[in-house]
């Protein structure tokens, strides 16, 4: 079936997996070879999901199958940006540059989420050159398999704790830079189609949950509506600021149902229950940047202020 709606309603609800995230992420490919747009195997991977951390394992590697199709495959790919200073173009000191006929990356990343289960690094590097007052970033993909790249796992973070975090160390590591700059054309994009796939994953959680719990079919509508809207949004065009706007209300729609659904939480499962708590606030992580990119999109159509 390749109808993603009808799919949440009538899958069978698959058995929890061990805390194990290749485990997640087998069950994840299997599901989403039936669906070609990244979005609905986002939504379909989140379904088959048995908790949140893994949903958003889902809802990650989407995204970025939906903006490097020709990159993502089978294998877990993770983006690696931020520096001790944060992944602000100004903050990168990751370097690329020629050297023997190809690339190299050298310099360190603070935190790259995957950890050591990510086989592809997409790394944001300065390659020296400054164009327009600004410095020229690249997006590099780099095997992380090889010798000059050093992945050090940090301390599980108390919420999603079965998704690994890492430092990465690169010393003269070979890469392929993608087309394009790297702040504008791929890490700018990729944190609005993060967004938007991780949102979509969580969306097919819930309706796991919820047909578990036997939440009233006004609960599951509700779900399946936010999944059609997110849906709805044009992949092909992050930079919008018209799909910005829609996904602020998508995000407020999102919230209000949350808010609505918190009674019904007590008919769940305890170790379901607990796990939402703990990683419930996963979700709010990079609200405040998606606050600062909603204002600046009403700003760019005209509306100089916010208003309810």
């Amino acid at each position: 079936m390749n109808d993603v709606l009808e799919f949440l309603l009538t899958e069978p609800i698959a058995a929890p997996v061990d805390a194990d995230l290749e485990a997640a992420w087998a069950r994840h490919a299997a599901i989403a070879a039936r669906f070609p747009a990244p979005v609905d195997a986002a939504v379909a991977g989140g379904f088959v999901a048995d908790r949140l951390g893994f949903a958003f394992l889902s809802g990650y590697q989407e995204a970025l199958r939906q903006l490097l199709p020709e990159v993502a495959g089978r294998e877990l790919l993770a983006v690696s940006a931020t520096e001790e200073n944060g992944a602000h173009p100004a903050a990168i000191r990751t370097t690329v540059a020629h050297a023997g006929g190809g690339w190299v990356v050298r310099g360190a990343k603070s935190f790259t989420t995957m950890g050591e289960h990510a086989r592809q690094l997409i790394v944001v590097a300065a390659t020296g050159a400054v164009i327009d007052g600004r410095h020229e970033l690249r997006a590099v993909v780099v095997d992380a398999r090889q010798s000059g790249v050093t992945v050090t796992n940090r301390p599980p973070l108390p919420m999603a704790p079965e998704i690994p975090h890492a430092t990465v160390l690169f010393e003269d590591a070979a890469g392929r830079p993608l087309p394009g700059d790297g702040y504008a054309d791929f890490l700018k994009p990729f944190r609005t189609v993060e967004d938007v796939h991780v949102l979509a994953a969580t969306l097919g959680w819930l309706v796991r949950v919820g047909r578990q719990a036997h939440w009233p079919q006004s609960m599951l509508q509700r779900l399946l509506a936010g999944v059609a809207m997110v849906r709805g949004l044009d992949p092909a065009a992050p930079g919008s600021a018209g799909t910005h706007i829609a996904l602020g209300g998508i995000f407020a729609e999102f919230e209000r149902l949350l808010l609505d659904s918190a009674p019904l939480w007590n008919q769940v499962d305890a170790q379901t229950r607990e796990r939402w708590e703990r990683d419930r606030p996963l979700l709010a992580t990079a609200g405040r940047v998606r606050a600062q990119r909603l204002t600046t999109a009403w700003r760019r159509v005209g509306f100089d202020e916010p208003t309810d």
